[in-house]
């Protein structure tokens, strides 16, 4: 995954390679994505929708052109599960033309993100446990061996219609747990906490929503960002009645079992926290301004910028030079302009005019006026 990657728990990453026959563009090409594919498979699975939902990331294309032709690759995160990636990976190769050129997309994979991450830890974890070995007896390794066995998991099971990981009693219990995965689940278990249910992500399913009005309810997150948007997206869709985080830096998985009591002893009502009302408003913009500062940390020493939509998607790459006349030309659907530059009053005043929402850059220079209508974002 990109340093630039979005704040979604994306679970793949679609690769597939594209060939025109002709000189395309990076927005030619999610133009074409989004154009062909449109219509094609059901309303779940349209992509403009899946986007604006958090459910598929920022489509990127690296492309290159030599001898009038144009090679490239496109990389499509998806938060979706296995069977709907595979159907929108299968959908990229019925696309036939990419702007006015004829152009053939196939697919080259489908990254399990999780897999990759579980490789390194147990190939880590090998490292680890080789080490261990030279300095314990043989005896030490039956005990290790014993444990290992009376910790193995089997109880946990599945809830709604998501087939969401859950502990046993989630089902009949009165008062519920939620965490964010289904490691978090099996580390509960561990300690004995059988009323766990995991949301497998920021897009809180349907099912949970609805447990959260019939039931006590407490949030229980990992310390860290990833936590907080979990914490923030629970608070709008569902009702929780109290909340606790792992400590700062920590996730819910790895905690020891004291770490866990005391969390759980130290919940909060939610009304303490979130006084007075449960529903937040900020978070998804906050989410947009990060997303855009990692555009721009990504346009860094390039002497160019993109135009974007409302869904951060590329309308048009310009150089930095001719922003204030691409500005002036914008398409109505120019929702944030991220440049590497310097914001002046001049690029602010043709924004306001083509009612751009952002404009992004390193810095900002002898800015007098200030439109609310617009937002302006820089680094320093």
């Amino acid at each position: 995954m990109g340093k630039g990657e979005e704040l979604t728990t994306t679970k793949y990453l679609i690769h597939a390679q594209i060939n025109a026959t002709g000189i395309v563009e990076k927005p030619d090409v999610v133009g074409a994505v989004f154009g062909q594919t449109e219509g094609l498979l059901s309303n779940d699975l349209d992509l403009r929708e899946l986007q604006r939902t958090g459910r598929i990331g920022r489509i990127k294309v690296d492309i290159t052109s030599q001898g009038g032709r144009a090679k490239g690759e496109i990389v499509i995160p998806s938060s979706l599960d296995r069977i709907e990636t595979a159907i929108l990976a299968a959908s990229l190769e019925t696309i036939t033309r990419v702007g006015p050129c004829e152009a053939g997309i196939g697919v080259l994979k489908v990254e399990d993100v999780r897999a990759v991450k579980r490789k390194q830890v147990v190939d880590r974890a090998k490292e680890i446990y080789q080490g261990m070995m030279e300095k314990v007896s043989p005896e030490s390794v039956k005990m290790i061996e014993e444990i290992k066995e009376s910790m193995r998991i089997h109880e946990i099971s599945e809830y709604g219609e998501e087939h969401l990981p859950a502990g046993p009693n989630v089902h009949t219990s009165d008062a519920i747990i939620v965490v964010e995965g289904r490691s978090d689940v099996l580390n509960l278990l561990k300690y004995g906490i059988k009323n766990t249910v995991a949301v497998e992500g920021v897009n809180i399913p349907k099912s949970i929503a609805k447990l959260t009005k019939e039931r006590t309810v407490t949030a229980f997150v990992d310390g860290d960002r990833g936590g907080e948007l979990i914490l923030k997206e629970l608070l709008q869709v569902g009702e929780i009645d109290y909340i606790t985080r792992a400590p700062k830096g920590k996730e819910v998985e790895d905690l020891e079992k004291d770490e866990v009591v005391i969390a759980l002893r130290d919940k909060a009502p939610v009304e303490q926290l979130y006084a007075p009302s449960k529903k937040q408003t900020k978070p998804k913009v906050e989410d947009k301004v990060t997303v855009l500062k990692n555009i721009l940390k990504d346009l860094k020493g390039t002497g160019t910028g993109e135009l974007l939509d409302d869904t951060l998607n590329i309308i048009k790459e310009v150089k930095v030079e001719n922003i204030y006349n691409e500005l002036k030309n914008a398409d109505k659907n120019t929702y944030a302009v991220v440049f590497d530059g310097i914001i002046s009053q001049r690029l602010v005043d043709v924004s306001v005019e083509k009612k751009i929402k952002n404009l992004v850059a390193f810095n900002a220079s002898n800015i007098v006026k200030k439109p609310h209508s617009l937002r302006i974002i820089t680094l320093n």
